[in-house]
């Protein structure tokens, strides 16, 4: 019975070695199903989204790092149209361009009103507009208090989306900032 077993858990081990990459019908790359871009979060460290138009080109990366009760945004932005645009956490991990709409809407684990002036809070994604200069480059910083890698990592993940306008922060569902023009879903760091 011991052998039995021995050689039963032999087997089990070399199959999981042998399938490790392969695609499945679970993760939708065998069915022709999205693949699901979510990852596990990480205990600590830093999550990156790199940043892509809906043409493919480079846009620029959004890193998260969680300390003190907050998740920590930097924004590095790049090739974008200059002015004002709205910035925010979406709450699925998807970025299928053109239109990057399957990354749903803001995350708002906390089911709140949109935008920093609205006095009865807002989402958790939600954050000010990112200003791009005349070269195409923009940096942002902002500390979203109350975040959590683990909930950037839920089930489906997350992403950062850029909006084409301004954020009024204030009209829901998203500050009339108008289309989304790039994307990025985030990974460990």
């Amino acid at each position: 019975m011991r052998n039995a077993k021995l050689i039963l858990l032999g087997a089990t081990a070399a199959l999981a070695a042998c399938g490790g990459n392969a695609p499945t019908a679970q993760n939708g790359a065998a069915s022709g199903a999205p693949v699901n871009n979510a990852v596990a979060p990480p205990a600590t460290g830093t999550a990156i989204a790199v940043l892509t138009t809906a043409d493919g080109q480079p846009a620029g990366t959004a890193r998260v790092t969680q300390a003190d009760g907050a998740l920590r945004v930097s924004v590095e932005a790049q090739a974008l149209p200059p002015g004002e645009h709205g910035v925010h956490i979406h709450m699925t991990g998807k970025c299928d361009a053109p239109e990057f709409m399957s990354a749903g809407g803001h995350w708002n684990p906390d089911s709140k009103h949109h935008g920093l002036d609205n006095p009865e809070g807002q989402h958790a994604g939600d954050m000010p507009n990112l200003t791009i200069g005349a070269d195409g480059k923009g940096t942002l910083d902002y500390e979203l208090k109350g975040g959590t890698l683990a909930g950037l990592f839920d089930d489906d993940g997350s992403a950062f989306v850029v909006h084409a306008g301004q954020d009024d922060q204030k009209s829901d569902p998203a500050g009339n900032s108008g289309a989304r023009i790039a994307c990025g879903v985030f990974r460990t760091g």
